[in-house]
């Protein structure tokens, strides 16, 4: 097996502002496998938030790639991959997932079967994401919703925590009175203390929000699962469930968990968290960066798995530069073309496969037909 890495940017449609940062681009590092000219693609995207630049990615990968280079096809790699043996055990959980994606769109190319079928689901995953408001003005906010209702969304994630609880709670009115009928999730990322939450969340409950993803600090989740116990919104843990042992001291004590393959190491990863919770009384969240198509299509082929999807980080660019998962119209879907399903959008140039994965910017790899 051959890989190959790139990076590129992804570009925002506007600058998405959240209550500890304002994000206008992020960088993407895609890898490509090859076997027997046949390819599969996974993305891993920069994070400030968990410590991870293009270029840090772009090394990771190749470290990765040398371990590829070890087995002899990709069906042993991912089996290697499922039980801890690839990448090396200190990569990060979205290295891990990239890493991952590529096998797994390269396994299903060869065997002509779409991903989801690989992991076990018979028929193709279909879903409603929520779609993302960033932190704006009343009025920017409700026309983005009554826009998006009238595209066929049915669920807004809004962000709050800005400096006016008052000007966040005007803005999720607005939005409900433009967009009758859509249900409204919070993520305020972490931004109120808990003596905040307590006096807040009454008042979003009223308004008719449906969930809150995350409204405290991280790091102490028995504080978090005391809030949720009589919070009269449901409450799902974010950045405090990030690892499956993270989710075990949650299971039972909070509403739910939004499992992002790229920060508990991909689609595997999930299943297990998924498992886990199973039966507990906290359902699972389906949750992702913003990337392109590339990026969140595995998560697609198990949104059935499921009870909220907030699978929208394709649909913030400007530009995507992959298709196949839809989402425009407020449904992603998992494509029923083998392996991911997914094409690029231009047409693009074959690379030379020896060429060695050391995260520069390269042309991207031929697409499998």
């Amino acid at each position: 097996m051959r890989t190959t890495v790139r990076t590129t940017t992804l570009h925002l449609a506007e600058p998405l502002r959240i209550s500890r940062s304002v994000m206008a681009a992020r960088d993407a590092v895609w890898l490509t496998i090859e076997h027997a000219g046949s390819y599969g693609h996974g993305e891993a995207v920069a994070s400030t938030y968990f410590g991870l630049d293009a270029r840090t990615i772009g090394r990771l990968l190749a470290d990765a790639s040398r371990d590829l280079a070890r087995h002899g096809d990709p069906q042993s790699a991912l089996d290697a991959l499922r039980v801890g043996e690839l990448p090396a055990a200190d990569a990060p959980p979205a290295v891990v997932a990239a890493v991952e994606a590529a096998l797994l769109d390269l396994v299903g190319q060869r065997a002509g079967t779409p991903v989801h079928r690989l992991l076990g689901a018979p028929a193709a995953p279909v879903a409603g994401p929520a779609r993302t408001l960033g932190i704006s003005t009343a009025d920017h906010a409700a026309e983005t919703a009554r826009r998006l209702a009238a595209h066929g969304f049915r669920t807004l994630k809004v962000k709050v925590g800005g400096a006016d609880p008052e000007a966040d709670l005007a803005r999720v009115r607005a939005i409900g009175a433009a967009a009758p009928g859509v249900r409204l999730l919070l993520d305020p990322n972490g931004a109120w203390t808990a003596a905040e939450a307590r006096v807040l969340l009454p008042r979003y409950a009223a308004i008719g929000v449906a969930a809150v993803e995350q409204p405290t600090a991280p790091g102490d989740p028995d504080a978090l699962a005391a809030l949720a116990a009589d919070s009269p919104v449901p409450v799902i843990a974010d950045e405090d469930a990030v690892t499956h042992e993270d989710v075990r001291r949650l299971a039972g004590r909070v509403h739910g968990v939004n499992v992002k393959l790229a920060k508990c190491g991909g689609v595997y990863a999930a299943l297990r968290i998924a498992d886990l919770v199973a039966g507990s009384g906290t359902a699972l969240m389906l949750g992702c960066l913003t990337a392109s198509s590339l990026g969140i299509a595995p998560a697609v082929h198990i949104a059935d798995r499921a009870r909220w999807v907030d699978l929208d980080g394709h649909l913030l660019l400007a530009a995507d530069p992959w298709t196949g998962i839809g989402g425009t119209d407020g449904t992603v879907r998992a494509p029923e073309r083998p392996g991911l399903g997914l094409r690029p959008v231009l047409p693009v140039r074959p690379v030379d496969p020896t060429a060695g994965a050391d995260g520069a910017d390269r042309p991207a790899p031929r697409p499998a037909p």
